[in-house]
């Protein structure tokens, strides 16, 4: 495809300056995982998260993957009624402790709300 980017594997971004450190993998349930944006969301409480992920999934390609890393424990059902309402579809769901992860792929024509 033309204007595509290759995913990222098993990588993650500094949360300080935005870039791809190699060295720190990114581990969800012992497998690896690919995405193409990541987005740090943590210690953010709603609607932040929801908001940043919209800014992220707009400015990406159709099918395109986006990781997102939040604390909020009401996030797991913001993120699941944003993207039934807009059409993204969530990939993965890892609840960790105090941090829960989403791979969530751009919709080809994802509704407005």
């Amino acid at each position: 495809m033309m204007g595509s980017k290759e995913p990222i594997i098993n990588q993650r971004p500094d949360p300080i300056i935005g870039k791809v450190l190699k060295s720190s993998p990114v581990m969800m349930q012992d497998s690896q995982v690919k995405f193409h944006q990541y987005l740090d969301a943590k210690g953010l409480n709603c609607p932040l998260p929801i908001l940043k992920a919209k800014v992220a999934l707009n400015k990406m390609q159709p099918g395109e993957t986006l990781f997102v890393e939040a604390t909020d424990p009401h996030s797991v059902v913001d993120f699941e009624a944003y993207c039934a309402r807009t059409g993204h579809a969530i990939l993965h769901i890892d609840e960790g402790d105090e941090i829960i992860g989403f791979i969530i792929s751009r919709a080809e024509n994802p509704r407005s709300i």
